[in-house]
């Protein structure tokens, strides 16, 4: 089976049930230990609001919502939120939404962007407009925490492919890197069906970052190079981790 014809990779890839298949081995346990260690560096307060902005299945929102905080995730996959929306309360709310469009304004005093959430878009004006929109969507003083691959570690390191068996479904994967783009390839076989699907990144280097970031008012704050929040180094840091600021 081929992407259809004009529609982007992650508007196929992200709603489809092979997406949740291959990634299924996700540690959770990393992801709370991000989590824990964001908490205690921000100090949200109980009543501060919390957007998770593509939020996949919710893992994020659910965690920081057990935690005691006031959260709304969103994402532009509808079968990602039709599980999220399972764990929905009265503090916890979960929509469909595409992050170039604007959800609303002076709303959360912190937005998340986690796990390599961001760079879909071909255009450098598309990711821009995102992160323009985030800061529309912040209160004055408010955060974000963006949380993106160190590119020039992975421009640095080799071009490669391996294979995958999960639940009977044998993956085959290969990796591209260009100045431009990190593409990912996963091909595989089931059903008596050939399945391609893609994931492209923009290869967004910290200058790129600094612009967005300038365009849209937000000043930075910190950046860390792992989810224990050290320091950011550039030649070894295996995360770009940023916390910016809302003039």
């Amino acid at each position: 089976m081929k992407i259809k014809k004009g529609s982007k990779w992650f508007e196929t890839w992200f709603n489809s049930r092979y997406y949740h298949i291959l990634y299924n081995h996700r540690d959770e346990n990393e992801a709370e230990y991000f989590l824990n260690h964001l908490i205690a560096y921000l100090k949200p307060l109980p009543h501060e609001r919390i957007l998770d902005l593509a939020c996949g299945r919710g893992r994020h929102s659910v965690y920081l919502n057990k935690k005691g905080f006031d959260v709304v995730g969103v994402d532009l996959s509808q079968e990602s939120i039709q599980h999220a929306s399972a764990f929905q309360n009265d503090r916890l709310l979960f929509e469909v939404h595409d992050m170039r469009n604007l959800l609303c304004t002076n709303s959360f005093k912190y937005v998340l962007n986690l796990f390599t959430s961001f760079g879909y878009f071909e255009r450098k004006a598309e990711n821009e407009k995102v992160i323009v929109n985030i800061a529309k969507t912040l209160v004055p003083g408010g955060k974000l925490i963006l949380d993106f691959l160190n590119v020039t570690l992975i421009q640095h390191g080799e071009e490669k492919e391996e294979t995958k068996e999960i639940q009977g479904i044998t993956f085959h994967i290969s990796k591209k890197i260009n100045k431009q783009f990190i593409v990912k390839s996963i091909d595989f076989r089931d059903a008596e069906q050939d399945f391609h699907f893609e994931e492209k990144l923009s290869a967004l280097t910290q200058r790129d970052f600094e612009q967005f970031f300038e365009k849209a008012g937000l000043t930075i704050e910190s950046k860390f190079g792992n989810y224990s929040l050290s320091p950011f180094d550039i030649n070894h840091s295996p995360r770009l981790i940023y916390c910016v600021v809302k003039k």
